[in-house]
């Protein structure tokens, strides 16, 4: 997809402030991939509908190619956005793609699926992020669906300020994003801010937001609070804002996610987020019982 040139005629009168700047949390997942989880159950609430973000970047194979062996989830939505390396995706529907750099893996876990994501590369980098989007309890038990998006056909612009804006999730400044949610409204946004420009995104009052810079510093609100790299901001839901401005001293890059809260109770264990304790026992009971991956829809 060619990249277009659009004003940055959006005005944000209010901007949000910085609640809170988090540090992620090092960890490691799958069969030992070090990663950097950077929102952690602790925050689920206070940033329904997302459950989780996970940085990664490593240039040391030992610390990703062990990668992601066959796993389950159940009740939740993946966003996984590479930005450099190679990531191979199977799983129990008959799915298969390849993730390369700049593309886009969106997939809907629903009733149940097992899937693994195994790195195609013996040495170089490997960088990206893995977003967990919750789903709304009429819908935890929906078919599971599958989609790659490669990064030619990932939706981006330039503002007339500069600014580079990969449009992932959502919509921005008119341009539709990969992929479109309802009921969570999801908007997620790879910012690429050059030294000195201003990057505004209106955004309703009652969507939880935060940013994740991942390049230099970025500052946000007005006059702005600094966030420095690998912070994340967690955004002020202050009644009557209108939107979020960043800035940038040097160059930067950042990650703005946004959604509308689902309120509902959430229970997670592991792979299995959904409303009730006794959700979490069916999951658990049909994961070994077979019972995951079966009549599901690949979307093209």
């Amino acid at each position: 997809m060619n990249q277009i040139v659009v004003r940055q005629s959006a005005t944000v009168d209010r901007p949000r402030a910085v609640e809170q700047i988090v540090a992620g949390v090092p960890t490691s997942d799958g069969a030992g991939v070090r990663l950097t989880r950077v929102l952690t159950e602790r925050w689920q609430k206070r940033l329904d509908p997302f459950l989780m973000l996970d940085s990664f970047r490593s240039d040391d194979p030992d610390d990703y190619i062990a990668g992601f062996p066959d796993h389950p989830h159940r009740g939740f939505e993946t966003i996984t956005y590479m930005l450099a390396g190679r990531m191979r995706h199977r799983d129990s529907t008959g799915n298969e793609g390849l993730l390369e750099p700049g593309a886009i893996q969106w997939m809907l876990a629903g009733r149940g699926l097992i899937h693994s994501e195994m790195p195609e590369q013996e040495d170089g980098l490997m960088e990206g992020f893995q977003l967990w989007l919750n789903l709304p309890a009429r819908d935890k038990m929906t078919d599971p669906l599958y989609r790659d998006v490669q990064s030619d056909r990932v939706p981006a612009f330039n503002t007339d300020a500069g600014v580079e804006v990969r449009v992932i999730l959502g919509a921005s400044h008119g341009v539709e994003g990969a992929v479109q949610r309802p009921v969570t409204e999801p908007l997620y946004l790879d910012v690429v801010i050059p030294e000195g420009a201003e990057f505004v995104q209106p955004l309703a009052a009652d969507m939880n937001a935060f940013v994740y810079v991942y390049r230099g510093t970025i500052a946000v609100g007005r006059p702005g609070q600094e966030v420095g790299n690998a912070r994340m901001a967690v955004l002020a839901n202050t009644p009557g804002s209108d939107g979020i401005v960043l800035r940038a001293q040097t160059q930067a890059r950042a990650v703005l996610i946004a959604g509308r809260p689902l309120r509902e109770p959430i229970v997670q264990h592991g792979p299995f987020v959904m409303n009730r304790p006794e959700e979490i026992h069916q999951a658990i009971a049909d994961y070994r019982s077979g019972l995951f991956g079966r009549d599901v829809r690949r979307v093209s």
